[in-house]
Protein backbone atom coordinates (compact mmCIF):
# COMPACT_ATOMS: atom_id res chain seq x y z
CA UNK A 1 0.00 0.00 0.00
CA UNK A 2 1.49 3.62 -0.71
CA UNK A 3 0.97 6.37 1.54
CA UNK A 4 0.72 10.04 0.63
CA UNK A 5 4.64 11.75 1.34
CA UNK A 6 5.88 14.94 0.85
CA UNK A 7 6.32 18.31 2.30
CA UNK A 8 3.58 20.77 3.54
CA UNK A 9 3.23 24.16 1.93
CA UNK A 10 3.25 26.75 5.31
CA UNK A 11 0.23 29.14 5.24
CA UNK A 12 1.21 30.68 8.26
CA UNK A 13 5.24 30.17 8.71
CA UNK A 14 5.47 32.17 11.88
CA UNK A 15 3.30 29.41 13.61
CA UNK A 16 5.90 26.68 12.05
CA UNK A 17 8.31 25.99 15.24
CA UNK A 18 10.18 22.53 14.05
CA UNK A 19 13.78 23.00 12.49
CA UNK A 20 12.80 20.96 9.68
CA UNK A 21 10.14 21.94 6.71
CA UNK A 22 7.14 19.79 8.03
CA UNK A 23 6.64 16.47 6.45
CA UNK A 24 4.02 14.13 6.46
CA UNK A 25 3.86 10.52 5.30
CA UNK A 26 0.17 9.97 5.23
CA UNK A 27 -2.65 11.81 3.92
CA UNK A 28 -3.86 11.82 7.67
CA UNK A 29 -1.07 13.62 8.48
CA UNK A 30 -1.22 16.05 5.60
CA UNK A 31 -4.72 17.17 7.11
CA UNK A 32 -3.57 17.18 10.48
CA UNK A 33 -0.86 19.73 9.20
CA UNK A 34 -3.50 21.80 7.51
CA UNK A 35 -5.58 22.00 10.80
CA UNK A 36 -2.48 23.22 12.57
CA UNK A 37 -1.66 26.08 10.18
CA UNK A 38 -5.00 26.98 9.98
CA UNK A 39 -6.88 26.98 13.50
CA UNK A 40 -6.22 30.37 14.84
CA UNK A 41 -6.15 28.21 18.54
CA UNK A 42 -3.06 26.63 17.34
CA UNK A 43 -0.40 29.28 18.64
CA UNK A 44 2.82 27.34 17.29
CA UNK A 45 3.41 23.65 16.28
CA UNK A 46 5.94 21.56 14.94
CA UNK A 47 6.90 17.74 13.03
CA UNK A 48 8.69 14.92 14.41
CA UNK A 49 10.21 18.00 16.78
CA UNK A 50 10.81 15.83 20.22
CA UNK A 51 12.58 12.53 20.60
CA UNK A 52 11.68 10.31 23.43
CA UNK A 53 13.96 7.20 24.82
CA UNK A 54 12.27 4.15 25.17
CA UNK A 55 13.18 0.05 25.13
CA UNK A 56 12.00 -1.71 22.37
CA UNK A 57 10.57 -4.24 23.88
CA UNK A 58 11.18 -7.04 20.84
CA UNK A 59 15.28 -6.14 20.72
CA UNK A 60 15.34 -5.12 24.31
CA UNK A 61 17.76 -2.11 23.18
CA UNK A 62 17.16 1.76 23.84
CA UNK A 63 16.23 3.61 20.76
CA UNK A 64 14.30 6.74 20.23
CA UNK A 65 10.77 7.42 19.28
CA UNK A 66 10.16 10.41 17.30
CA UNK A 67 5.75 11.70 17.26
CA UNK A 68 4.50 13.02 15.01
CA UNK A 69 3.62 16.51 16.21
CA UNK A 70 3.89 19.04 19.02
CA UNK A 71 1.25 21.83 19.24
CA UNK A 72 0.74 24.68 20.88
CA UNK A 73 -2.68 26.08 21.66
CA UNK A 74 -5.23 28.02 23.48
CA UNK A 75 -8.30 26.04 24.50
CA UNK A 76 -11.83 27.83 24.56
CA UNK A 77 -11.29 29.46 28.09
CA UNK A 78 -8.39 31.31 26.76
CA UNK A 79 -5.82 28.60 28.77
CA UNK A 80 -2.70 27.52 27.06
CA UNK A 81 -1.84 24.13 26.74
CA UNK A 82 1.42 21.81 25.00
CA UNK A 83 0.08 18.85 23.80
CA UNK A 84 2.16 16.02 21.99
CA UNK A 85 0.14 14.11 19.00
CA UNK A 86 0.95 11.12 16.98
CA UNK A 87 -1.34 10.23 13.93
CA UNK A 88 -2.40 6.50 13.63
CA UNK A 89 -5.06 4.34 12.25
CA UNK A 90 -7.24 3.19 14.88
CA UNK A 91 -6.27 -0.66 14.20
CA UNK A 92 -3.10 0.32 15.33
CA UNK A 93 -3.83 1.63 19.18
CA UNK A 94 -4.87 -1.15 20.65
CA UNK A 95 -4.62 -5.27 20.36
CA UNK A 96 -7.95 -5.77 20.05
CA UNK A 97 -8.04 -3.51 17.27
CA UNK A 98 -5.07 -4.66 15.19
CA UNK A 99 -6.88 -7.81 14.32
CA UNK A 100 -5.40 -11.28 14.04
CA UNK A 101 -1.93 -10.84 12.50
CA UNK A 102 0.86 -11.25 14.12
CA UNK A 103 2.32 -8.40 12.81
CA UNK A 104 -0.44 -6.08 13.61
CA UNK A 105 -0.55 -7.68 16.72
CA UNK A 106 3.62 -6.41 17.21
CA UNK A 107 3.00 -2.97 15.73
CA UNK A 108 0.09 -2.42 18.43
CA UNK A 109 2.48 -3.61 21.13
CA UNK A 110 5.22 -1.69 20.36
CA UNK A 111 2.71 1.94 19.74
CA UNK A 112 1.83 1.04 23.00
CA UNK A 113 5.47 0.73 24.28
CA UNK A 114 6.40 4.47 22.26
CA UNK A 115 3.50 5.26 24.06
CA UNK A 116 3.59 4.80 27.66
CA UNK A 117 7.19 6.52 27.33
CA UNK A 118 5.78 9.24 25.61
CA UNK A 119 3.24 9.63 28.49
CA UNK A 120 6.01 9.41 31.50
CA UNK A 121 8.05 12.58 29.30
CA UNK A 122 5.41 14.39 28.61
CA UNK A 123 4.53 14.51 32.20
CA UNK A 124 7.68 15.28 33.56
CA UNK A 125 7.68 17.98 30.14
CA UNK A 126 4.56 19.57 31.31
CA UNK A 127 2.90 18.33 28.26
CA UNK A 128 -0.02 15.96 27.32
CA UNK A 129 0.09 13.11 25.00
CA UNK A 130 -2.63 12.23 22.47
CA UNK A 131 -2.97 9.59 19.47
CA UNK A 132 -5.47 11.19 16.89
CA UNK A 133 -7.00 9.02 14.50
CA UNK A 134 -9.43 8.86 11.43
CA UNK A 135 -12.35 9.24 14.20
CA UNK A 136 -10.47 12.07 15.11
CA UNK A 137 -9.58 14.05 11.81
CA UNK A 138 -12.64 13.19 9.85
CA UNK A 139 -16.60 12.85 10.39
CA UNK A 140 -19.12 11.77 8.52
CA UNK A 141 -16.62 11.09 5.93
CA UNK A 142 -14.90 14.44 5.75
CA UNK A 143 -12.02 16.34 7.42
CA UNK A 144 -13.52 18.23 10.73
Amino acid sequence: MKYANGFYQLKNPDKYVGKKDPHFRSSWEHVFMRFCDENPAILQWANEAIHIPYKNPFTNRNTIYVPDFLIIYNDKNGNKFGEVVEVKPTKETSLTEAGRSVRAQAAAALNMVKWDAARTWCKQNGLRFRVVTENDIFHQGRAK
